[in-house]
C-alpha cells in the first residue's frame, strides 16, 4: 500500500501537532495533497481509470473545504500551510 502508518506519522508530526493528534486542518490538508499527489500520478499512467478520478476530484473538494475553513478561522494557519505545501488557489 502506497500510504503505510509509518508514513501517515510521519505526515502529522511535520504538520500537525504530534505524530498522533490526527483531528488538525493542517495535518489532514497535508495527508490530502499527499493522497491527491499519488493519484494524479496513478491517472497519468491509467488514463481510464474513472473510478480514481472520481476519488481524486472528491479527495480535491475535502482539501478546498478545509483550507476555507481554516482561511476563515485563522488565516496566518492558512497561509503557512499554502506556503509550506505549495498550493494556490
Amino acid at each position: 500500500m502506497y500510504l503505510s502508518s509509518e508514513k501517515k506519522q510521519e505526515i502529522f508530526k511535520k504538520h500537525g501537532k504530534s505524530a498522533t493528534d490526527t483531528g488538525t486542518a493542517e495535518g489532514q490538508i497535508a495527508l490530502f495533497t499527499y493522497r491527491i499527489e499519488h493519484l494524479t500520478q496513478h491517472l497519468k499512467r491509467n488514463h481510464k481509470d474513472f473510478n480514481t478520478e472520481r476519488s481524486l476530484v472528491k479527495l480535491v473538494g475535502k482539501r478546498r473545504s478545509l483550507l476555507d475553513y481554516l482561511m476563515k478561522k485563522d488565516i496566518m494557519r492558512y497561509r503557512a500551510i499554502v506556503k509550506e505545501l505549495g498550493l494556490r488557489k
